[in-house]
Formats: structure tokens, C-alpha cells, sequence
């Protein structure tokens, strides 16, 4: 494409004697391999007749990999390419634009004290998709989350706990068997939010109880009674939270707590207190208004860091730890607010971190049904039911409850959304292998290993071999490929692989059914095609965090 674009940009310099950016696009495959508009783009520099100008420059068009050139319409210029440039397209890679960065990739984010639900399945999924794509680009990728182990939450769900526990006792702990522990402590998560809410003696209770906890991160106390009960629990968050990110392939290599970037947070805050952020009514807040944003308290009126002054420390921290030249943020759009007082807050003392920041919102996870999912109410949806009732699905359509077929479905149901977009999950469509969804994909990559398997031929024909229509159809349609994935990076969107992967395997689908190829006098060349097409399936599957098995 490059090469091409050069040789268009020399003929309308040599011309017209004009430097001009050619842009190319793919279009419908009767109109050529590549068009452009670079005849409209002069007409409107030259004062010419676009069709004019479009029919000079085809007349001067040359170079190997092009067939033939024609105008059409008010002067856009088609290119066909040949054959063999189509074959040599097919083993283009796709560029490594990133070689050489360091990008922390924050995802998931999930909570201490609380349960994993279906959005951390959803923020998991696309936050590992974007970090394959941006390690694929060439960068080594750092992948972190930031949860709340200190924080009003933690006060709320241990008030809960010592109720159960009849006070501080955490021998009784032990009662409590290990596949119970995630429910167990979300179940105190809602019970003392519900007090908070409605008991006022509780909420005194719960308020001092969330001092306790910022205090025995304070004094390192691992020994009193209080302190058992508050790291047992955050370790069993922790290992439930490795469970959960084993089974989904996300490679998450540090969990930011936010106790350990507090203190941090707080004293940067102080720091700027006068200069950037203001007292009110004992707090410190910072104000957003100037900046077109809205007010928001970054240290209580007793003393303790907001989520706000925990995210500048987190900020620092990262910054700290991996000395990163991008930092890439994936969470729910609901924070989209919070986020642009925080980023703007922090841009007044550290701009260039925030200038390296690229945070990503995106919508909501609702089941078909419009299940609203919140962890403050509780009736939240389990990370683990969308697992559940995707496999029930998949038992009920296929027989079937395998695992990797049931990641597959729930992965790529999540990723071929555009990311900010509300998404309902309806698992029947998700497992469906006559549609748009993960599990056809998987099939039509084993149905393409089948094939190849049936062949007894060991020499497969390619890049001298002449390309019949459909041949030449299917092969125009992997050479995208490394197009696609390059969208892909510079948007960190997932989903432009998804939609080129389904459309490759219908495209492969209309070659198969009017092309046969083991026993035809093209078997060579078509099992060429097959092995290209089933590679491509594979390199889009995985970059997806999705397996492509050879048979199901």
C-alpha cells in the first residue's frame, strides 16, 4: 500500500508539480484492489476538471505490483493489482508501531471485600484484548489493576463480618469453606451497606471501623485480632482474583492496592494545597468548574484520601515502578466524570504524566433481560454465573459445556462490540456456531485444518500461481489482514478484528462452496489458499485471547 501511494504521489508531483497526501482505501471488489481520490482532492488545488486530471494520472501510473488503473465517476481512480503482488500482500505482517515503548495497560479493577461481577468480565476481556494488541504493536506491556483494600467499602463489609463473627475473632474464620469465601464476603459487603444507609448507630460504627483499617496499614499491624480478620479476607479477594484471571488467559502481573498508594496520594495533595486544590468545611477539594468540570473532595473532613487522591498516587506510583512513555486506563464510562476532574487536577502538577495518559470508557454489561447490575444494592450478576449460564447454553444448543468453547463465546461477544457502547450479552447468540460469534470462528478454523488434513499433497502453489475469481476473492480478503490489526492499534479498538475475522470466514465460505479443492486439478493451489486462510483465522483468534483448536 505504501509502495503504491509513493508511486501516485510521484506521477501527480511529476504532473502537476504538487506535493499531496494520497490516502487508500479498500473498496468493493469490482472497483478495484485500492481507490483513491487524489483527481478531487487536485480539481479542488488546480482549479481543473477532477475526471481530467484522474484519466492524466492513470495514463502515468506505473509500477510491478500494478495490473491496470481506471477512472471512475467524478475522478476517483481504481487500481487492480496483480496476482502476484496479492500473494505477496498475504505474508505482510502487520507494523510494529510501537517497538521500543513502555505502556502500562490498567484493566479489571476489581475490589477487596467485594465480588468479582459480570462488568469485571467484560473490562478483563477488552482490557487484555487491547494489551495483546499493544504488545503485538511492539511495546512492552505492563498490565496492572488498582483496587479499593482500604476505604469506606472495607469498613462497611468488616462492621458485617465481626457481627457474623460475634466480635473479633478470627479463629472462626476457618468455618468458612474456601468455595464460599467470594460470595461470603460480598454477602457483608451488602449487609453493611444497607446499614450504613439506614442504621445511624451502624454508621458511626462502620465509619470508625474504616479508620481502623487505614490505621493498621499505618503501624503494620498483622498480629491484633482486627488486623487477622482484615488481611485473611483481602488474601482470600487475592486468590480468587488469580482464579479469575488464570481461567480467562489475562496476564496481569501487579495488583496496585490502594493502601499502597495512599499515604502517597495524600501527601502530593497536601503538598498542593493553596496552589491547586482548597480547604471547605475541613476537606480538601479541588475545583472544577474553571475547567468546565465540577467540584470534587480529594481528603475528607477526617483527614482520609478519596478515591481522588488515591488515583494521584496511583498515577505517581506506575509512573514509579515502570518509568512508562504511555499509561492506558480501561473502565466503566460511568467514570468519565470522576476521571476528568482527577486527570485535570493532576495535569496542573504533573503534566507530561498526564499528557501520556489515554483513558478508555466503556458502556455497560446488561444480560438479555436488562439484569442491572450493582454491587452497592446487591443484586449483582456473579463474574462467575456468566461463565455459568454461558456453558448451560452452549450444554442445552451443543451438548457440550467445554471450557475453552465457553471463553471463546463470552470473549468474543465482549470484544466485537465498539468499546464505549452499552452491550446486552445474550449467551444462546453467543455460543451460536451459525453466526457471528466465537465458537463459529473456532469451527470454521478446525473445518480449515480438516481440509488440510484430507490433502495428501505436501507442496502447496502460491506466489507464481495465476488466481482464478474466487481464489483471487478469498486471498484479497487475507491480505487485509495486517490492515486491520494496524486499525486496530492506533484506535485500540478489538473490534475491527472481530468484524474482519467473520467476514474473512464468510468470504472463505462462498470460496468453499464454488471451488473445490482436494481431488481438483487447482488442489495445490487451493490448499495454498486454505493454509494462508486457517493462519490468518489463528493470528486473529489469539490476538483476541481466543484458542483456535484444529478440530471440534
Amino acid at each position: 500500500m505504501e509502495e503504491i501511494k509513493k508511486a501516485v504521489q510521484a506521477v501527480c508531483n511529476n504532473l502537476f508539480k504538487v506535493d499531496i497526501d494520497v490516502e487508500l482505501t479498500r473498496p468493493d471488489e469490482q472497483f478495484g484492489d485500492y481507490a483513491t481520490n487524489v483527481a478531487l482532492q487536485l480539481a479542488k488545488q488546480l482549479n481543473k476538471n477532477s475526471r481530467d486530471l484522474g484519466e492524466k494520472i492513470v495514463q502515468k501510473l506505473q509500477h510491478p505490483d500494478i495490473l491496470k488503473a481506471e477512472t471512475a465517476g467524478p475522478g476517483f481512480i481504481n487500481i487492480y493489482l496483480t496476482d502476484k503482488a496479492l500473494w505477496k500482500l498475504a505474508e505482510v505482517e502487520p507494523a510494529k508501531t510501537l517497538k521500543g515503548q513502555v505502556i502500562v495497560a490498567e484493566y479489571s479493577d476489581p475490589n477487596p471485600f467485594k465480588v468479582l461481577h459480570a462488568g469485571h468480565v467484560y473490562t478483563t476481556v477488552v482490557g487484555e484484548a487491547i494489551a495483546q494488541l499493544l504488545e503485538f504493536a511492539g511495546a512492552t506491556v505492563h498490565r496492572v489493576n488498582f483496587g479499593g483494600d482500604v476505604g469506606l467499602h472495607v469498613g462497611k463489609t468488616m462492621w458485617s463480618i465481626l457481627g457474623e463473627l460475634g466480635g473479633e475473632n478470627p479463629e472462626k474464620l476457618k468455618s468458612i469453606k474456601l468455595i464460599e469465601r467470594s460470595s461470603w464476603l460480598s454477602s457483608h459487603y451488602v449487609a453493611g451497606n444497607a446499614a450504613y444507609e439506614t442504621d445511624e448507630n451502624a454508621q458511626k460504627e462502620i465509619i470508625e471501623y474504616n479508620k481502623r483499617v487505614y490505621k493498621l496499614h499505618k503501624d503494620n499491624d498483622h498480629e491484633s485480632a482486627f488486623a487477622k480478620i482484615y488481611w485473611t479476607c483481602r488474601k482470600w479477594s487475592y486468590e480468587a482474583f488469580d482464579k479469575f484471571y488464570a481461567r480467562f488467559g489475562a496476564k496481569l502481573e501487579k495488583y496496585y492496592p490502594e493502601s499502597e498508594v495512599a499515604d502517597l496520594g495524600l501527601k502530593k495533595v497536601q503538598e498542593y494545597i493553596g496552589k491547586v486544590f482548597e480547604k471547605s468545611e475541613g476537606a480538601v477539594i479541588f475545583k472544577g468548574e474553571k475547567y468546565g468540570l465540577h467540584t470534587r473532595v480529594f481528603i475528607t473532613k477526617e483527614g482520609l484520601p478519596t478515591y481522588e487522591a488515591k488515583d494521584v498516587g496511583l498515577i505517581i506510583k506506575k509512573h514509579k515502578d515502570y518509568h512508562f512513555d504511555k499509561s492506558v486506563v480501561i473502565t466503566d464510562n460511568e467514570q468519565q466524570p470522576y476521571m476528568g476532574v482527577v486527570l485535570k487536577a493532576i495535569e496542573q502538577f504533573l503534566p507530561n504524566l498526564v499528557k501520556a495518559s489515554t483513558y478508555i470508557p466503556h458502556g455497560k454489561l446488561k444480560l438479555a433481560g436488562n439484569i442491572k447490575m450493582s454491587s452497592r444494592i446487591g443484586n449483582i450478576v456473579p463474574a462467575s454465573e456468566v461463565l455459568d449460564i454461558t456453558a448451560t447454553a452452549n450444554k442445552k444448543i451443543h451438548g457440550s459445556a467445554d471450557d475453552e468453547v465457553v471463553l471463546a463465546a463470552v470473549k468474543y461477544a465482549f470484544s466485537k462490540q465498539r468499546i464505549g457502547q452499552d452491550i446486552i450479552y445474550d449467551p444462546k447468540e453467543s455460543v451460536s456456531i451459525e453466526g457471528n460469534s466465537g465458537p463459529y470462528l473456532q469451527y470454521a478454523h478446525a473445518r480449515a485444518c480438516s481440509i488440510l488434513k484430507k490433502s495428501q499433497i505436501s507442496n502447496l502453489k502460491s506466489q507464481t500461481q495465476e488466481l482464478e475469481d474466487g481464489e483471487r476473492s478469498l486471498l484479497r480478503k487475507i491480505d487485509e489482514y495486517s490492515e486491520v490489526v494496524n486499525q486496530a492499534v492506533i484506535e485500540l479498538m478489538p473490534h475491527h478484528i472481530c468484524t474482519y475475522l467473520y467476514e474473512l470466514a464468510q468470504t472463505f465460505n462462498s470460496f468453499y462452496e464454488h471451488n473445490r479443492v482436494i481431488g481438483d486439478k487447482r488442489e495445490a493451489v487451493r490448499l495454498g489458499l486454505v493454509k494462508k486462510y486457517a493462519e490468518t483465522l489463528k493470528k486473529g483468534l489469539n490476538l483476541l485471547n481466543i484458542e483456535a483448536p484444529e478440530k471440534m
